[in-house]
Formats: structure tokens, C-alpha cells, sequence
């Protein structure tokens, strides 16, 4: 197996690692918040977050309709600190209208997930549904190792090349030499 499609097959299998999402949204004037919602993903990478009105992420996702998402390497699991392997999804959002088709099979792949606490938040009015939908993303393995994800092909990663940490010390290191270089 080559080291992309080694790559391919952890990004594929990431997600699966996890049962909550870091959220990060933008409030009406800007002002960012961080947050997290347990989640589930259809095959299409659809992330589907069932949270209440009452909190400040579901007021923000209201208001502009777009969110961040982050997968991350638990800290006591990674190798290297500064390089934990992660996955982020710039997403759009919509929220799913109750007691619809859609809501009902998003809500039951909830309840098969994460028990029955889900059929009481199926009772209260303020608990939504969100669809957050990737827009683009990046996945990352570690140092050098950096890939970007398309909204095109949300199953397919294209190695992110050039210009990262080791790329630009070369080039300063380059541009130092050039300019102390005697000239003709």
C-alpha cells in the first residue's frame, strides 16, 4: 500500500473514532465560540448535530448558517504534541424541520448511537436537528503530511505541497544566501 493510500484509508476511517464534535461558530457580530455536540455522519459525510436552541452555537448557527468541525487525536494517544492527527470540515448548515422523513431517520440513527436519552430530547421542543454539510476540509497525519479535502470529492484527499514548515525555512535559508552573495 502506498503512503497516499495509506493516507486515504485513515482519513476514510477517522471519523469512526469518535462520538462528539468540536464546534466552532461565529456569532451575529463575530464573536467566535468554541463548543462540541455529540454527532452522526451519513455516507455522504453529512454531520448531523441534534442540540438545543438554548445554547449560544445553535443561536449562532441560526444566524450565518456556517460552522467549523473538528475531529482530533486524543492528547494521551499522539506521538507528538505539536502534529496530532486531525480532520476539519468547514461546513454549511441547515437545520432539519421536526417529524419529517429526513428528521425521523437522522433521529433514529441518534437513538441507535447513543440510547435512549435521545427519545426524551424527541419530546423537547427546543432540542433541533442540524445537517452540517462540508464545504472543504483538510486532514492531517503529521509533520509534511497534510491533506486538503474538496467539496467535489469529499471521499478523496489531494496532498497539500510546498510552502509548509520545511519549504519555507529552505526558502529564507535561500533568500539569506542570495542577499549576502557578492553580485557582479
Amino acid at each position: 500500500m502506498t503512503q497516499f493510500e495509506e493516507a486515504l484509508a485513515a482519513y476514510q476511517s477517522f471519523p469512526e473514532h469518535f462520538r462528539s464534535i468540536v464546534l466552532s461558530t461565529v456569532s451575529e457580530d463575530g464573536a467566535p465560540n468554541a463548543s462540541y455536540a455529540p454527532f452522526v455522519m451519513d455516507e455522504g459525510r453529512n454531520i448531523y448535530i441534534y442540540i438545543s436552541a438554548l445554547s449560544t452555537h445553535t443561536r449562532n448557527l441560526q444566524t450565518n448558517g456556517r460552522a467549523s468541525v473538528l475531529f482530533i487525536e486524543d492528547e494521551g494517544k499522539t506521538e507528538q504534541i505539536f502534529a496530532r492527527r486531525r480532520l476539519t470540515y468547514n461546513c454549511t448548515t441547515v437545520r432539519l424541520k421536526r417529524e419529517t422523513d429526513d428528521w425521523n431517520q437522522v433521529v433514529d440513527r441518534f437513538q441507535a448511537r447513543f440510547g435512549e436519552l435521545i427519545q426524551m430530547f424527541r419530546g423537547l421542543s427546543d432540542f433541533q436537528l442540524y445537517q452540517l454539510k462540508p464545504q472543504s476540509g483538510r486532514f492531517v497525519i503529521g509533520f509534511g503530511a497534510a491533506y486538503d479535502i474538496s467539496a467535489d470529492n469529499l471521499n478523496d484527499l489531494m496532498h497539500v505541497k510546498g510552502g509548509g514548515h520545511g519549504n519555507r525555512a529552505k526558502k529564507q535559508q535561500s533568500d539569506l544566501q542570495q542577499t549576502e552573495s557578492p553580485t557582479a
